[in-house]
């Protein structure tokens, strides 16, 4: 992290962060996968699809500034069909913290080596610096980007609080002043988004209020509205990719069919799990599916309150029946073997890729016990992907 002392208070601290053993997965699914993110995204620019998921979005998502929104997360499960996209994220973390993993794993070999090389990890701190230049652009400012806000709520709290870390140096190194801050501690005065004593160019946005909608937020929401400064990833890029609902047109492919999509796209939204949104109509014939589902809140985030089928109780179906569910046909993980403590355990694997207009910046596997991901699972973790 560039010094052994960091490591020891935000490394060593979080021994779930990440696992030592890597999973291994062809070229072909990456190619795959790929496939999948861009069928999305070219669906995502088609007028039908974004009145259709514009509709049942917050108001503000329908301003348009022009950013694409930074480190676009695409959740996979490797099922004996293909890969099944699980979900979209627009503020997906552990990118930067993977690229420190990749930078540390290449030690081990000769084998080891050759395969991060295509991992993207070599490029990855140039490619992101343009990555925000270029949200820069977009949105028509001119000029150096010079002072860079990265926001939460409560970030030196939050368990990913070293990838701040990590994302901070990485912009110095480029000349870039960069502050991590809570959100509540932003002003928008005379025009201007302020952060202490000066203004911010640009926000990089790690909040999970979506829509900016809470009341310490506010200076964030103003700014945002008026194009102050540049919000990335913002309301708008969350309301087009990572709202679930969208997830039950993207896995329909009548709907597709009807925008219209070219061929190759709609075969490779066979890979998104069919989705349904729960509704007063169809929720007893989903409880009699149950087994094969996994239920998902629609403007939920970090696996919170998420449930599969075959552990929901009649409490909680009541909970999912009163709104804002979906329900997603269940593709079972992978799973990958360690050896902990010396003895071999099964682990459950997913993949991340993180991409940018289409293009894969980096790629992650995580590791882990239960319904979803939790980086509590001993072994478990972030995983180096070694594409074969």
């Amino acid at each position: 992290m560039g010094g052994a002392q960091l490591s020891a208070a935000f490394i060593e601290a979080r021994p779930n962060l990440f696992s030592n053993t890597p999973v291994f997965l062809s070229a072909g699914e990456i190619t795959e996968m790929l496939g999948i993110v861009r069928a999305i995204e070219a669906v995502a620019a088609l007028p039908g699809y974004r009145d259709t998921v514009l509709s049942w979005a917050s108001e503000i998502s329908r301003r348009d500034h022009g950013p694409l929104g930074v480190f676009m997360g695409y959740d996979f499960h490797l099922t004996g069909d293909g890969p099944k996209l699980i979900e979209v994220n627009t503020n997906a973390g552990g990118a930067f913290l993977n690229a420190l993993l990749i930078r540390a794993q290449r030690a081990c070999c000769t084998e080891v080596d050759a395969a991060l090389r295509q991992s993207g990890a070599d490029e990855f701190e140039a490619a992101v610096v343009r990555m925000y230049e270029n949200e820069w652009r977009l949105q028509g400012k001119s000029g150096a980007l010079r002072r860079i806000a990265i926001i939460d709520d409560r970030p030196d709290e939050q368990y990913l609080y070293p990838e701040f870390l990590l994302a901070q140096g990485a912009f110095a190194r480029h000349g870039m002043e960069a502050q991590i801050a809570d959100a509540g501690q932003l002003r928008y005065e005379g025009g201007q988004l302020l952060l202490e004593a000066g203004p911010v160019d640009l926000v990089y946005n790690r909040l999970v209020d979506f829509a900016l909608e809470r009341p310490e937020h506010a200076a964030l929401r103003a700014a945002y509205l008026a194009g102050a400064a540049v919000v990335t990833p913002n309301p708008r890029v969350h309301a087009l990719f990572a709202d679930k609902r969208n997830m039950t047109v993207l896995s329909d492919q009548d709907v597709l069919r009807a925008l219209p999509l070219p061929s190759d796209a709609l075969a490779a939204l066979r890979g998104v799990p069919r989705t349904v949104l729960v509704t007063a109509d169809n929720a007893a014939q989903l409880w009699l599916e149950r087994k094969n589902l996994f239920f998902k809140p629609v403007a939920g985030h970090g696996s919170k309150a998420v449930y599969r089928g075959d552990k929901v109780t009649k409490g909680v179906w009541a909970e999912i029946t009163r709104g804002g569910y979906v329900a997603q046909e269940f593709a079972a993980p992978s799973e990958r073997t360690i050896r902990l403590d010396g003895v071999n355990q099964t682990r459950k694997a997913d993949v991340r890729l993180y991409v940018y207009d289409g293009q894969i910046l980096l790629s992650a596997a995580r590791l882990y016990q239960g319904q979803t991901t939790n980086f509590r699972t001993p072994g478990g973790g972030f995983a180096p992907l070694l594409a074969l």
